[in-house]
Protein backbone atom coordinates (compact mmCIF):
# COMPACT_ATOMS: atom_id res chain seq x y z
CA UNK A 1 0.00 0.00 0.00
CA UNK A 2 1.45 3.33 -1.11
CA UNK A 3 1.34 6.40 1.10
CA UNK A 4 -0.16 9.56 -0.41
CA UNK A 5 2.31 11.96 -2.04
CA UNK A 6 2.15 14.56 0.74
CA UNK A 7 2.96 11.94 3.37
CA UNK A 8 5.81 10.55 1.25
CA UNK A 9 7.23 14.05 0.90
CA UNK A 10 7.04 14.53 4.68
CA UNK A 11 8.74 11.17 5.29
CA UNK A 12 11.53 11.96 2.83
CA UNK A 13 12.11 15.36 4.40
CA UNK A 14 12.05 14.11 7.98
CA UNK A 15 14.11 10.94 7.48
CA UNK A 16 16.47 11.74 4.61
CA UNK A 17 16.53 15.53 4.37
CA UNK A 18 15.10 15.39 0.85
CA UNK A 19 13.08 18.41 -0.25
CA UNK A 20 11.71 18.99 -3.75
CA UNK A 21 12.44 22.72 -3.53
CA UNK A 22 16.00 22.66 -2.23
CA UNK A 23 17.65 19.25 -2.70
CA UNK A 24 20.23 18.73 -5.43
CA UNK A 25 19.98 15.05 -6.32
CA UNK A 26 22.33 12.95 -8.44
CA UNK A 27 21.17 9.44 -9.30
CA UNK A 28 24.37 7.44 -9.70
CA UNK A 29 24.11 4.45 -12.03
CA UNK A 30 21.53 3.75 -14.71
CA UNK A 31 20.92 0.06 -14.28
CA UNK A 32 17.53 -1.32 -13.23
CA UNK A 33 17.80 0.28 -9.78
CA UNK A 34 18.83 3.67 -11.14
CA UNK A 35 15.97 3.64 -13.64
CA UNK A 36 13.50 2.86 -10.84
CA UNK A 37 14.92 5.76 -8.78
CA UNK A 38 14.59 8.15 -11.73
CA UNK A 39 10.96 7.14 -12.26
CA UNK A 40 10.28 7.52 -8.54
CA UNK A 41 11.65 11.08 -8.31
CA UNK A 42 9.96 12.11 -11.55
CA UNK A 43 6.63 10.87 -10.20
CA UNK A 44 7.08 12.97 -7.06
CA UNK A 45 8.10 16.09 -8.97
CA UNK A 46 11.71 16.14 -7.74
CA UNK A 47 14.45 17.56 -9.94
CA UNK A 48 17.48 15.32 -10.41
CA UNK A 49 20.32 14.51 -12.77
CA UNK A 50 21.81 11.11 -13.60
CA UNK A 51 25.47 10.08 -13.72
CA UNK A 52 26.65 6.82 -15.29
CA UNK A 53 30.27 5.79 -15.82
CA UNK A 54 29.52 4.28 -19.21
CA UNK A 55 30.02 6.53 -22.23
CA UNK A 56 26.69 5.42 -23.71
CA UNK A 57 24.32 4.06 -21.05
CA UNK A 58 21.91 1.77 -22.92
CA UNK A 59 18.70 2.98 -21.25
CA UNK A 60 19.03 6.75 -21.80
CA UNK A 61 16.91 6.99 -24.96
CA UNK A 62 14.11 4.90 -23.49
CA UNK A 63 14.12 6.88 -20.23
CA UNK A 64 14.02 10.23 -22.04
CA UNK A 65 11.06 9.05 -24.11
CA UNK A 66 9.32 8.13 -20.86
CA UNK A 67 10.29 11.01 -18.56
CA UNK A 68 11.23 13.87 -20.87
CA UNK A 69 14.55 15.61 -21.38
CA UNK A 70 16.40 14.43 -18.29
CA UNK A 71 20.05 15.41 -17.82
CA UNK A 72 22.54 12.53 -17.99
CA UNK A 73 26.28 12.86 -17.35
CA UNK A 74 28.08 9.89 -18.90
CA UNK A 75 31.67 8.72 -18.68
CA UNK A 76 34.07 9.23 -15.81
CA UNK A 77 32.34 10.47 -12.66
CA UNK A 78 32.65 14.24 -12.06
CA UNK A 79 33.87 14.89 -8.51
CA UNK A 80 32.65 18.50 -8.62
CA UNK A 81 29.15 17.43 -9.69
CA UNK A 82 28.96 14.94 -6.83
CA UNK A 83 30.35 17.34 -4.20
CA UNK A 84 27.87 20.05 -5.20
CA UNK A 85 24.96 17.66 -4.70
CA UNK A 86 23.03 17.42 -1.44
CA UNK A 87 22.20 13.75 -2.07
CA UNK A 88 23.70 10.92 -4.11
CA UNK A 89 21.34 8.01 -4.69
CA UNK A 90 23.91 5.30 -5.45
CA UNK A 91 22.93 2.06 -7.14
CA UNK A 92 24.09 -1.10 -5.32
CA UNK A 93 26.39 -2.11 -8.16
CA UNK A 94 28.60 0.92 -7.52
CA UNK A 95 31.10 0.85 -4.65
CA UNK A 96 30.90 3.68 -2.13
CA UNK A 97 34.70 3.98 -2.10
CA UNK A 98 34.66 5.28 -5.70
CA UNK A 99 36.91 8.35 -5.58
CA UNK A 100 34.25 10.88 -6.61
CA UNK A 101 31.69 9.44 -4.18
CA UNK A 102 34.11 9.31 -1.25
CA UNK A 103 35.21 12.89 -1.89
CA UNK A 104 31.59 14.06 -2.01
CA UNK A 105 30.87 12.39 1.32
CA UNK A 106 33.86 14.17 2.86
CA UNK A 107 32.39 17.43 1.56
CA UNK A 108 29.05 16.78 3.26
CA UNK A 109 27.00 15.13 0.51
CA UNK A 110 24.60 12.48 1.80
CA UNK A 111 24.56 9.02 0.22
CA UNK A 112 21.26 7.15 0.23
CA UNK A 113 19.86 4.06 -1.49
CA UNK A 114 16.63 2.96 -3.07
CA UNK A 115 15.58 0.89 -0.04
CA UNK A 116 15.30 3.93 2.22
CA UNK A 117 13.24 5.71 -0.45
CA UNK A 118 11.00 2.64 -0.54
CA UNK A 119 10.70 2.53 3.27
CA UNK A 120 9.50 6.15 3.26
CA UNK A 121 6.82 5.43 0.67
CA UNK A 122 4.73 2.44 1.82
CA UNK A 123 2.42 1.67 4.71
CA UNK A 124 2.10 -2.12 4.47
CA UNK A 125 4.35 -4.46 6.53
CA UNK A 126 7.82 -5.12 5.05
CA UNK A 127 9.71 -8.41 5.42
CA UNK A 128 13.37 -8.30 4.42
CA UNK A 129 15.71 -11.22 3.74
CA UNK A 130 19.46 -11.35 3.30
CA UNK A 131 22.29 -13.85 3.65
CA UNK A 132 25.10 -15.27 1.59
CA UNK A 133 22.95 -18.11 0.26
CA UNK A 134 19.28 -19.01 -0.07
CA UNK A 135 17.83 -15.50 0.04
CA UNK A 136 16.16 -15.69 -3.39
CA UNK A 137 14.62 -19.05 -2.52
CA UNK A 138 13.29 -17.84 0.85
CA UNK A 139 11.99 -14.59 -0.67
CA UNK A 140 10.09 -16.49 -3.35
CA UNK A 141 8.84 -19.09 -0.86
CA UNK A 142 7.44 -16.40 1.43
CA UNK A 143 5.77 -14.59 -1.46
CA UNK A 144 4.03 -17.80 -2.47
CA UNK A 145 3.07 -18.49 1.15
CA UNK A 146 1.45 -15.05 1.38
CA UNK A 147 -0.48 -15.58 -1.84
CA UNK A 148 -1.64 -19.00 -0.61
CA UNK A 149 -2.90 -17.28 2.55
CA UNK A 150 -4.89 -14.77 0.51
CA UNK A 151 -2.48 -11.88 1.13
CA UNK A 152 -1.38 -9.85 -1.89
CA UNK A 153 2.41 -9.69 -1.70
CA UNK A 154 4.81 -7.43 -3.57
CA UNK A 155 8.02 -9.42 -4.04
CA UNK A 156 11.31 -8.02 -5.28
CA UNK A 157 14.33 -5.94 -4.26
CA UNK A 158 17.61 -7.60 -5.19
CA UNK A 159 15.49 -10.34 -6.78
CA UNK A 160 13.48 -9.50 -9.89
CA UNK A 161 11.49 -6.27 -9.56
CA UNK A 162 13.36 -3.30 -8.01
CA UNK A 163 11.85 -2.24 -4.68
CA UNK A 164 10.68 1.15 -5.95
CA UNK A 165 8.79 -0.52 -8.81
CA UNK A 166 6.69 -2.25 -6.12
CA UNK A 167 5.49 1.02 -4.57
CA UNK A 168 2.64 1.42 -7.04
CA UNK A 169 1.33 -2.08 -6.32
CA UNK A 170 -1.60 -2.29 -3.94
CA UNK A 171 0.30 -4.84 -1.84
CA UNK A 172 -0.75 -5.89 1.65
CA UNK A 173 2.75 -7.21 2.38
CA UNK A 174 6.15 -6.48 0.85
CA UNK A 175 8.82 -9.20 0.71
CA UNK A 176 12.27 -7.92 -0.24
CA UNK A 177 15.53 -9.71 -0.89
CA UNK A 178 18.38 -7.35 0.02
CA UNK A 179 22.09 -7.55 -0.78
CA UNK A 180 24.91 -6.30 1.42
CA UNK A 181 25.38 -3.46 -1.07
CA UNK A 182 21.79 -2.32 -0.62
CA UNK A 183 22.02 -2.65 3.15
CA UNK A 184 25.25 -0.65 3.51
CA UNK A 185 23.39 2.48 2.38
CA UNK A 186 20.22 2.07 4.49
CA UNK A 187 19.49 4.35 7.43
CA UNK A 188 15.73 4.31 8.05
CA UNK A 189 14.66 0.75 7.22
CA UNK A 190 12.59 -0.72 10.07
CA UNK A 191 11.20 -4.01 8.80
CA UNK A 192 8.28 -5.82 10.41
CA UNK A 193 10.38 -8.99 10.24
CA UNK A 194 13.91 -9.62 9.01
CA UNK A 195 16.44 -12.41 8.69
CA UNK A 196 20.10 -13.01 7.92
CA UNK A 197 20.01 -16.59 6.67
CA UNK A 198 23.75 -17.28 6.88
CA UNK A 199 27.16 -15.68 6.52
CA UNK A 200 29.93 -17.14 4.38
CA UNK A 201 32.77 -15.37 2.59
CA UNK A 202 31.37 -13.41 -0.36
CA UNK A 203 31.96 -10.10 -2.13
CA UNK A 204 35.33 -9.69 -0.44
CA UNK A 205 36.35 -7.69 -3.50
CA UNK A 206 33.95 -5.00 -2.24
CA UNK A 207 34.07 -5.51 1.54
CA UNK A 208 37.23 -5.16 3.64
CA UNK A 209 36.82 -8.61 5.23
CA UNK A 210 34.12 -11.02 6.38
CA UNK A 211 33.53 -8.98 9.55
CA UNK A 212 32.72 -5.90 7.46
CA UNK A 213 30.52 -8.02 5.19
CA UNK A 214 28.62 -9.42 8.20
CA UNK A 215 28.26 -5.94 9.70
CA UNK A 216 26.55 -4.71 6.54
CA UNK A 217 24.22 -7.72 6.59
CA UNK A 218 23.39 -7.04 10.25
CA UNK A 219 21.96 -3.64 9.30
CA UNK A 220 18.85 -5.53 8.21
CA UNK A 221 17.94 -5.86 11.91
CA UNK A 222 17.83 -2.07 12.51
CA UNK A 223 14.60 -1.03 14.22
CA UNK A 224 12.29 -3.07 16.42
CA UNK A 225 10.80 -5.76 14.16
CA UNK A 226 10.91 -9.52 14.63
CA UNK A 227 14.38 -11.04 14.24
CA UNK A 228 14.60 -14.47 12.55
CA UNK A 229 17.93 -16.02 13.50
CA UNK A 230 19.77 -19.05 12.08
CA UNK A 231 20.87 -20.85 15.24
CA UNK A 232 23.26 -23.02 13.18
CA UNK A 233 25.37 -20.08 12.03
CA UNK A 234 27.55 -18.66 14.84
CA UNK A 235 28.03 -15.29 13.12
CA UNK A 236 24.28 -14.86 12.68
CA UNK A 237 23.46 -16.21 16.14
CA UNK A 238 25.71 -13.52 17.62
CA UNK A 239 23.48 -10.86 16.01
CA UNK A 240 20.57 -11.67 18.32
CA UNK A 241 19.51 -8.74 20.51
CA UNK A 242 17.96 -8.93 23.96
CA UNK A 243 14.50 -7.49 24.30
CA UNK A 244 13.55 -8.12 20.68
CA UNK A 245 10.91 -10.61 19.60
CA UNK A 246 12.92 -13.41 17.99
CA UNK A 247 12.32 -16.69 16.18
CA UNK A 248 15.22 -19.13 15.74
CA UNK A 249 15.53 -21.88 13.15
CA UNK A 250 17.87 -24.87 12.91
CA UNK A 251 18.35 -28.10 10.99
CA UNK A 252 20.79 -29.46 13.58
CA UNK A 253 19.14 -28.86 16.97
CA UNK A 254 15.93 -27.87 18.65
CA UNK A 255 14.85 -24.29 17.99
CA UNK A 256 11.61 -22.38 17.48
CA UNK A 257 11.54 -23.82 13.95
CA UNK A 258 13.49 -27.05 13.54
CA UNK A 259 13.53 -30.62 12.20
CA UNK A 260 12.04 -33.17 14.55
CA UNK A 261 11.87 -36.93 14.16
CA UNK A 262 9.07 -39.38 14.90
CA UNK A 263 10.35 -42.94 14.51
CA UNK A 264 11.60 -43.00 10.90
CA UNK A 265 9.98 -39.76 9.70
CA UNK A 266 11.32 -36.21 9.90
CA UNK A 267 9.14 -33.13 10.14
CA UNK A 268 9.43 -29.38 9.85
CA UNK A 269 8.45 -28.31 13.36
CA UNK A 270 7.25 -25.21 15.17
CA UNK A 271 8.08 -25.85 18.80
CA UNK A 272 6.49 -29.23 19.54
CA UNK A 273 4.04 -28.98 16.63
CA UNK A 274 4.77 -30.89 13.40
CA UNK A 275 4.03 -28.69 10.38
CA UNK A 276 5.04 -30.75 7.37
CA UNK A 277 6.80 -34.07 6.73
CA UNK A 278 10.24 -33.33 5.35
CA UNK A 279 9.57 -35.88 2.60
CA UNK A 280 6.81 -33.61 1.26
CA UNK A 281 9.19 -30.72 0.67
CA UNK A 282 9.84 -30.99 -3.10
CA UNK A 283 13.41 -29.63 -2.99
CA UNK A 284 16.73 -31.45 -2.78
CA UNK A 285 19.16 -30.91 0.06
CA UNK A 286 18.89 -30.11 3.76
CA UNK A 287 19.90 -26.53 3.06
CA UNK A 288 16.50 -26.18 1.42
CA UNK A 289 14.90 -27.50 4.61
CA UNK A 290 16.66 -24.60 6.39
CA UNK A 291 15.25 -22.23 3.78
CA UNK A 292 11.76 -23.58 4.37
CA UNK A 293 12.11 -23.17 8.15
CA UNK A 294 13.25 -19.57 7.70
CA UNK A 295 10.29 -18.82 5.44
CA UNK A 296 7.89 -20.40 7.95
CA UNK A 297 9.37 -18.29 10.75
CA UNK A 298 9.05 -15.07 8.74
CA UNK A 299 5.51 -15.96 7.76
CA UNK A 300 4.59 -16.67 11.37
CA UNK A 301 6.12 -13.33 12.38
CA UNK A 302 3.68 -11.46 10.13
CA UNK A 303 0.68 -13.65 10.94
CA UNK A 304 0.33 -15.86 7.86
CA UNK A 305 -1.85 -18.94 8.22
CA UNK A 306 0.20 -22.05 8.99
CA UNK A 307 -1.80 -24.42 6.81
CA UNK A 308 -1.58 -22.07 3.84
CA UNK A 309 2.19 -21.77 4.29
CA UNK A 310 2.64 -25.54 4.33
CA UNK A 311 0.42 -25.90 1.26
CA UNK A 312 2.66 -23.41 -0.57
CA UNK A 313 5.77 -25.32 0.48
CA UNK A 314 4.39 -28.62 -0.80
CA UNK A 315 3.88 -27.12 -4.27
CA UNK A 316 7.08 -25.04 -4.36
CA UNK A 317 9.14 -26.03 -7.41
CA UNK A 318 12.30 -24.09 -6.67
CA UNK A 319 13.99 -21.45 -8.79
CA UNK A 320 15.82 -21.67 -12.07
CA UNK A 321 19.60 -22.15 -11.73
CA UNK A 322 19.25 -23.17 -8.06
CA UNK A 323 19.66 -26.94 -7.69
CA UNK A 324 17.59 -27.29 -10.85
CA UNK A 325 17.42 -30.80 -12.25
CA UNK A 326 18.14 -30.47 -15.98
CA UNK A 327 17.98 -34.08 -17.22
CA UNK A 328 18.79 -37.69 -16.54
CA UNK A 329 20.85 -39.08 -19.41
CA UNK A 330 22.02 -42.69 -19.47
CA UNK A 331 21.42 -42.90 -15.73
CA UNK A 332 23.38 -39.72 -14.90
CA UNK A 333 21.50 -36.84 -13.27
CA UNK A 334 22.59 -33.33 -14.33
CA UNK A 335 21.90 -30.46 -11.91
CA UNK A 336 22.17 -26.72 -12.62
CA UNK A 337 23.15 -24.71 -9.53
CA UNK A 338 24.70 -21.78 -11.41
CA UNK A 339 23.35 -19.39 -8.77
CA UNK A 340 26.03 -20.77 -6.42
CA UNK A 341 28.25 -17.73 -6.94
CA UNK A 342 30.18 -18.14 -3.68
CA UNK A 343 31.82 -20.87 -1.64
CA UNK A 344 29.03 -21.20 0.90
CA UNK A 345 26.43 -21.94 -1.76
CA UNK A 346 28.62 -24.61 -3.32
CA UNK A 347 29.32 -26.17 0.08
CA UNK A 348 25.60 -26.26 0.89
CA UNK A 349 24.82 -27.91 -2.46
CA UNK A 350 27.48 -30.59 -2.03
CA UNK A 351 26.45 -31.32 1.54
CA UNK A 352 22.95 -32.10 0.32
CA UNK A 353 24.20 -35.25 -1.46
CA UNK A 354 24.67 -38.62 0.19
CA UNK A 355 26.67 -40.08 -2.72
CA UNK A 356 29.72 -38.48 -4.33
CA UNK A 357 29.14 -36.22 -7.31
CA UNK A 358 31.13 -34.79 -10.22
CA UNK A 359 31.44 -31.07 -9.58
CA UNK A 360 31.80 -28.40 -12.27
CA UNK A 361 33.11 -25.21 -10.69
CA UNK A 362 35.10 -22.05 -11.33
CA UNK A 363 34.78 -18.46 -12.53
CA UNK A 364 35.64 -15.27 -10.67
CA UNK A 365 36.37 -16.10 -7.03
CA UNK A 366 35.92 -12.45 -5.95
CA UNK A 367 38.84 -12.65 -3.57
CA UNK A 368 37.46 -15.59 -1.57
CA UNK A 369 39.71 -18.18 0.10
CA UNK A 370 39.21 -21.32 -1.96
CA UNK A 371 40.83 -23.47 0.72
CA UNK A 372 37.40 -23.45 2.39
CA UNK A 373 36.17 -25.76 -0.38
CA UNK A 374 38.68 -28.51 0.37
CA UNK A 375 36.93 -30.47 3.18
CA UNK A 376 33.57 -30.74 1.43
CA UNK A 377 35.10 -31.49 -1.97
CA UNK A 378 37.20 -34.26 -0.44
CA UNK A 379 34.09 -35.70 1.24
CA UNK A 380 31.50 -35.23 -1.50
CA UNK A 381 33.19 -35.01 -4.92
CA UNK A 382 34.33 -37.94 -7.05
CA UNK A 383 36.17 -35.46 -9.28
CA UNK A 384 36.10 -31.77 -10.18
CA UNK A 385 36.01 -30.04 -13.56
CA UNK A 386 37.31 -26.47 -13.37
CA UNK A 387 36.89 -23.55 -15.74
CA UNK A 388 37.09 -19.78 -15.79
CA UNK A 389 39.36 -17.03 -14.49
CA UNK A 390 40.26 -18.60 -11.13
CA UNK A 391 40.38 -22.29 -12.12
CA UNK A 392 44.09 -22.38 -11.30
CA UNK A 393 43.48 -20.83 -7.89
CA UNK A 394 40.92 -23.52 -7.05
CA UNK A 395 43.14 -26.30 -8.39
CA UNK A 396 45.97 -25.07 -6.20
CA UNK A 397 43.73 -25.03 -3.14
CA UNK A 398 42.40 -28.56 -3.79
CA UNK A 399 45.97 -29.82 -4.06
CA UNK A 400 44.95 -33.07 -5.79
CA UNK A 401 42.61 -34.14 -2.97
CA UNK A 402 40.41 -35.45 -5.83
CA UNK A 403 41.05 -35.78 -9.56
CA UNK A 404 40.86 -32.36 -11.25
CA UNK A 405 40.19 -31.63 -14.92
CA UNK A 406 40.27 -28.27 -16.69
CA UNK A 407 37.99 -26.98 -19.43
CA UNK A 408 38.09 -23.81 -21.51
CA UNK A 409 34.34 -23.70 -22.18
CA UNK A 410 31.12 -25.00 -20.68
CA UNK A 411 30.71 -27.39 -23.60
CA UNK A 412 34.12 -28.90 -22.83
CA UNK A 413 33.30 -29.10 -19.11
CA UNK A 414 30.08 -31.00 -19.83
CA UNK A 415 31.85 -33.32 -22.27
CA UNK A 416 34.54 -34.11 -19.69
CA UNK A 417 31.92 -34.78 -17.00
CA UNK A 418 29.97 -37.02 -19.39
CA UNK A 419 33.05 -39.20 -19.86
CA UNK A 420 33.74 -39.43 -16.14
CA UNK A 421 30.18 -40.07 -14.95
CA UNK A 422 28.59 -43.50 -14.71
CA UNK A 423 24.97 -44.47 -14.24
CA UNK A 424 23.65 -43.66 -10.78
CA UNK A 425 25.88 -40.61 -10.35
CA UNK A 426 25.13 -36.89 -10.54
CA UNK A 427 26.95 -34.04 -12.26
CA UNK A 428 26.54 -30.77 -10.39
CA UNK A 429 27.28 -27.31 -11.79
CA UNK A 430 27.86 -25.35 -8.58
CA UNK A 431 30.63 -22.89 -9.47
CA UNK A 432 31.44 -21.28 -6.08
CA UNK A 433 32.37 -18.23 -8.17
CA UNK A 434 30.81 -15.32 -9.99
CA UNK A 435 30.15 -15.68 -13.72
CA UNK A 436 31.12 -12.36 -15.28
CA UNK A 437 34.58 -13.51 -16.37
CA UNK A 438 32.95 -15.62 -19.12
CA UNK A 439 29.20 -14.96 -19.12
CA UNK A 440 26.64 -12.14 -18.98
CA UNK A 441 25.45 -13.37 -15.58
CA UNK A 442 24.84 -16.59 -13.66
CA UNK A 443 21.62 -17.17 -15.64
CA UNK A 444 23.57 -17.13 -18.91
CA UNK A 445 26.09 -19.55 -17.40
CA UNK A 446 23.29 -21.89 -16.32
CA UNK A 447 21.64 -21.68 -19.73
CA UNK A 448 24.90 -22.61 -21.44
CA UNK A 449 25.20 -25.61 -19.09
CA UNK A 450 21.63 -26.69 -19.83
CA UNK A 451 22.19 -26.31 -23.57
CA UNK A 452 25.36 -28.42 -23.43
CA UNK A 453 23.71 -31.10 -21.29
CA UNK A 454 20.67 -31.39 -23.55
CA UNK A 455 23.06 -31.64 -26.49
CA UNK A 456 24.25 -34.95 -25.04
CA UNK A 457 20.88 -36.40 -25.98
CA UNK A 458 22.00 -36.21 -29.60
CA UNK A 459 24.84 -38.63 -28.93
CA UNK A 460 24.59 -42.37 -28.44
CA UNK A 461 27.72 -42.32 -26.28
CA UNK A 462 29.59 -39.72 -24.24
CA UNK A 463 31.61 -37.26 -26.31
CA UNK A 464 35.35 -37.84 -26.23
CA UNK A 465 37.53 -34.99 -24.99
CA UNK A 466 41.20 -34.39 -25.75
CA UNK A 467 43.60 -35.92 -23.23
CA UNK A 468 45.32 -32.52 -23.00
CA UNK A 469 42.20 -31.11 -21.36
CA UNK A 470 42.67 -33.24 -18.26
CA UNK A 471 45.18 -32.82 -15.51
CA UNK A 472 45.54 -34.56 -12.18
Amino acid sequence: MKLDQNTIAEQLRANLGLDAATSKIVVVGLGVTGISVARYFAGLGFDFVIADSREQPPSVTQLREELGNITVFSGEFDAALFSNATHLVVSPGIALDETAIAEAVRNGTQVIGDIDLFACSVAAPIVVITGSNGKSTVTTMLGEMANAAGIKAGVGGNLGVPALELVEQAAELYVLELSSFQLERTKVLNATAATVLNITADHLDRHADISDYAAQKQRIFAGDGVMVINADDPIVAAMQEGGRRTFTFSINKKADFWIGKDQDNEYLMYGEKPLLPLSELPLEGRHNAANALAALALGMAVGLDGQAMCKALKSFKGLAHRMQRVAEIRGVVWVNDSKATNIGACVAALQGYEQKVILIAGGDAKGADMNELVPVVRAKAKSVVLMGKDAGLIEQALNACVPVYKAATMQQAVNIAANIATAGESVLLSPACASLDQYKNYQDRGDKFTEAVLGLLDHDAPVEFPAAMAGL
